[in-house]
């Protein structure tokens, strides 16, 4: 069957719901598709800074109702015993994308936004209006945002450069339950990486690490490289062996590319992981996409108004994007590579412990102001 609409949006994660939600908001045909159905668990830090509260509100989707965890304070610790404590500006609040999203996703449907669960196949761009192809409908659009994550089979049909290159970075996570302070988010090193430690809802610790694929390959399983690896780190340690894993099983996501990406491909503008991901020690992907998606949607609404050409929209979105995320991808790029050699991922966290100054830096480089509304 042939659908048209005024946008079309490739996945229903943080990035894709928010922009629906603002696009519908807004009086526009919007239409999401996104593969799996909702709610569903997703390999993510769950930790958000307070950053985007104002906008969330403004699209009547304040997060307040779930009832997440407040978060003030940042801890590191490295596998030598020491330890760096230290306020976050903003703050912020735990919340597991299994809520999140699927709040998102009601919101998204109260508005108008028709949601179908289906996979994209095809993007084509001719004559000023998009073709979309899918395992069961084609569609017809004005425009189209990719928010389909940090890799997916699309890329490849876009001719997308990052796509081809190979990337060392794994990323596991799972709920438990366990004794963990409130209003701290938590960052323990261990060789091959580090492993992120906050509560979410319901009082559930969200426990997610990267770590570098060939570390963990000298393992069988997840449970063997945590007991010979991670539980270096006294304070990983003592957290796995005093809580207990609620989640079914853990969930992992490997070739995680922290390299730069096209914001714009075949016309499509890219919000979201998409578009860029940062790497998870700054602390603020879920910021970021949320962040994005409103750049790009206040865009959306002036070409579809006709007050901004499509290259006027497109060059517009490069340069905000640029603006706003530019020194975090950055920042996120450098410590991926730093973290990847042992040495340096040692004196990094030494220096971070001996130079707080010099975490409070990289909270700046890598948290913005408040994202306000000017509609």
């Amino acid at each position: 069957m042939l659908y048209e609409t005024d946008v079309l949006i490739i996945g229903g994660g943080l990035a894709g719901l928010t922009s629906a939600i603002h696009l519908s908001k807004s009086g526009f045909k919007v239409i999401l598709l996104e593969k799996n159905d909702f709610p569903q668990h997703k390999v993510c830090g769950e930790y958000i800074s307070n950053e985007v509260l104002p906008y969330l509100k403004w699209l009547n989707a304040d997060p307040a109702e779930l009832k997440p965890a407040k978060i003030s304070e940042l801890l590191i610790t490295t596998q030598v015993s020491t330890n760096l404590r230290t306020n976050l500006p903003l703050g912020g609040f735990g919340i597991s994308r299994y809520l999140l999203d699927n709040f998102l996703f009601e919101t998204a449907k109260l508005q108008g936004c028709k949601v179908f669960t289906d996979t994209v196949t095809d993007v084509s761009f001719d004559d000023d209006i998009f073709e979309i192809s899918s395992t069961r409908d084609n569609f017809k659009a004005k425009l189209v945002l990719g928010a389909y994550g940090k890799r997916a089979t699309l890329d490849h049909k876009l001719n997308r450069e990052f796509i081809n290159q190979k990337s060392p970075w794994l990323a596991i996570k799972a709920h438990y339950r366990g004794s963990f302070p409130d209003g701290l988010v938590a960052l323990h090193n261990f060789e091959g990486g580090y492993c992120g430690v906050s509560k979410v809802e319901n009082d559930l610790m969200n426990v997610c690490y990267l770590v570098d694929y060939k570390s963990f390959k000298k393992y069988k399983n997840i449970k063997d490289h945590q007991e010979n690896v991670l539980y270096k780190n006294k304070e990983l340690k003592r957290l796995f062996e005093t809580s207990t894993m609620v989640s079914e099983s853990a969930l992992s996501i490997s070739q995680i590319s922290f390299e730069k990406k096209d914001r714009i491909a075949n016309h499509v503008l890219m919000i979201g992981d998409a578009a860029g991901l940062i790497h998870p020690l700054c602390g603020n992907g879920m910021s970021m996409a949320i962040h994005s998606a409103k750049l790009a949607s206040e865009l959306a609404i002036q070409f579809l108004t006709k007050e901004l050409t499509r290259a006027q929209m497109e060059q517009l979105y490069h340069q905000q994007w640029q603006q706003n995320f530019k020194k975090r991808l950055n920042m996120g790029r450098l410590l991926s590579r730093i973290l990847l050699q042992p040495a340096l991922s040692r004196i990094l966290l030494r220096g971070l412990v001996m130079f707080p100054s010099l975490m409070n830096y990289i909270i700046r480089q890598t948290h913005g102001k408040p994202i306000l509304t000017t509609s």
